[in-house]
C-alpha cells in the first residue's frame, strides 16, 4: 500500500499530502489533529484511519493543514484550514473521483464539520473520530443527518462521552466506543481500525 507524495495548489499556498490511489470512484479526505499541538498527517490515528479506508479499497488523501510540515502558510484558527479541505476535495475530483468521503480526527473533525454543515456539503459519508466538543463549538443543528459515525474513547479528555452520546442521538448519528481509550488512542489503534473497517465495508 504505497502512498504518493503530492503537492496541491491552494490559492497562493501549497498543501502537502499523501495520496493512495485505489478506487477510481471513491476517495476519502483525512484530516489531522490540532496544528499547534503537534498534529500532522503522520499522527497515529490519522495513519490508522488511512489504513482502514485503504483496506476497504478506497483511494485516500491525508494532508497537512497550512503551516504544518511541507504545507505553506500559517495556522488560521480553522478558517483557512477549511479552504485547505476544499482544495484537497478539488484535487481528488480532478483525478476522476466522483464520490467523496470524509474522516476527521480531533481538530480535523471540527474543521471538517464547518464544511459538512454547509448547504453544499461535498461528502456522501462522514466519520468523526474524537471530536473535541469540550474545546470547540460545534454547530449541531447544521449537522443533523450529515455525520454517519462518531468514534470516541470513554476516557477522552476533550470529548465527554455522555455529551457526545446525547449530541449523536440529536443529529441521528451512530456512535461507537473504544473502551479504555483516551483522546490519543495509544495502544488502541487496532480496536479503532476494526470499528472503522466494519462501517467502511458497508460502503464498498
Amino acid at each position: 500500500m504505497k502512498e504518493e507524495k503530492v503537492y496541491i495548489k491552494n490559492g497562493n499556498l501549497v498543501i502537502e499530502g499523501l495520496f493512495y490511489k485505489s478506487s477510481k470512484e471513491k476517495g476519502v479526505v483525512i484530516c489531522h489533529p490540532h496544528s499547534l499541538m503537534g498534529g500532522s498527517m503522520y499522527n497515529n490515528v490519522v495513519e490508522t484511519v488511512q489504513e482502514a479506508f485503504a483496506a476497504g479499497n478506497m483511494s485516500t488523501l491525508r494532508f497537512n493543514f497550512r503551516g504544518v510540515g511541507g504545507s505553506t502558510g500559517t495556522y488560521e484558527e480553522g478558517i483557512g484550514e477549511q479552504k485547505d479541505i476544499i482544495a484537497v476535495c478539488e484535487y481528488l475530483k480532478n483525478t476522476g473521483i466522483s464520490e467523496l468521503f470524509f474522516a476527521g480526527y480531533s481538530f480535523g473533525a471540527w474543521v471538517g464539520s464547518k464544511i459538512i454543515g454547509a448547504k453544499d456539503n461535498p461528502f456522501s459519508f462522514v466519520i468523526c473520530v474524537s471530536p473535541p466538543i469540550d474545546y470547540f463549538n460545534f454547530e449541531w443543528d447544521d449537522l443533523k443527518n450529515k455525520i454517519d459515525l462518531f468514534v470516541c474513547g470513554d476516557r477522552d479528555q476533550f470529548c465527554t462521552w455522555d455529551i457526545l452520546s446525547s449530541k449523536a442521538r440529536k443529529i441521528n448519528s451512530l456512535l461507537e466506543k473504544v473502551s479504555g481509550a483516551d483522546h490519543f488512542y495509544m495502544g488502541k489503534e487496532e480496536e479503532l481500525a476494526g470499528i472503522m473497517r466494519k462501517h467502511i465495508t458497508k460502503k464498498t
